[in-house]
């Protein structure tokens, strides 16, 4: 059963922390600047496997605590909003770092699409944002009056899940154009990864600040 009276806020929440630049998105651009457009699309799709891995453990490992304890939810939420401050302000000062990612560097080794695909799928199961997507952000939009907990869970990470494959998706194919529209101007990546801090550390606030759903 899919909560649909705050849906629209809930697409809105995650899209904003999925399209900010994060772990997958780097990953994903550097394979496609590397090695290829094919690559990146493997990277991709490996990735997507890993979010999906982490849905699954938290849609069966918290589904119960979601429905019955208050105070494990709160614990949760808090960890999570300090979290994402915490990744905003590391974004905020390492943006300059970040720059060196598209400068001109030696030919990448060949991989095959198999190695590129597991690499991808390690990156997407240990991506810090798609466990605070999960285990933070996710069940504030669960309506526990509805019933079927784990179900709701289930059905928003998909909805998650599909948004990060879309958005990843268009990173990979505009690879070698991010390239060179960011190489023509480093400051152009330290602006938006300083923009993506400042939104995670909103998002930390408002995720702090937000009530649970009755």
């Amino acid at each position: 059963m899919l909560p649909t009276r705050h849906l629209l806020e809930f697409l809105l929440t995650v899209y904003v922390l999925i399209v900010i630049p994060g772990p997958s998105v780097l990953f994903v651009i550097s394979r496609g600047v590397a090695l290829g457009r094919r690559a990146a699309l493997a990277s991709v799709l490996g990735n997507t496997g890993g979010l999906i891995l982490q849905l699954v453990l938290v849609a069966i490992g918290i589904g119960s605590i979601v429905a019955s304890s208050d105070a494990v939810f709160t614990a949760v939420k808090l960890l999570g909003a300090a979290y994402l401050v915490y990744l905003g302000a590391r974004n905020i000062l390492r943006r300059k770092s970040l720059s060196s990612l598209f400068t001109p560097d030696a030919a990448a080794e060949p991989k095959s699409l198999s190695r590129i695909v597991r690499e991808g799928f390690f990156v997407g199961a240990t991506n810090p944002k798609g466990v605070l997507m999960f285990t933070a952000i996710l069940p504030q939009f669960i309506v526990r009056s509805q019933g079927h907990v784990t179900l709701q869970i289930a059905l928003l990470g998909s909805i998650c899940v599909v948004i990060g494959l879309l958005s990843d998706a268009t990173w990979a194919l505009a690879s070698g154009s991010a390239r060179q529209w960011f190489g023509r101007s480093p400051r152009r990546l330290e602006r938006m990864t300083g923009a993506g801090g400042a939104m995670l550390i909103a998002l930390g606030f408002g995720l702090a600040l937000t009530s649970r759903r009755s």
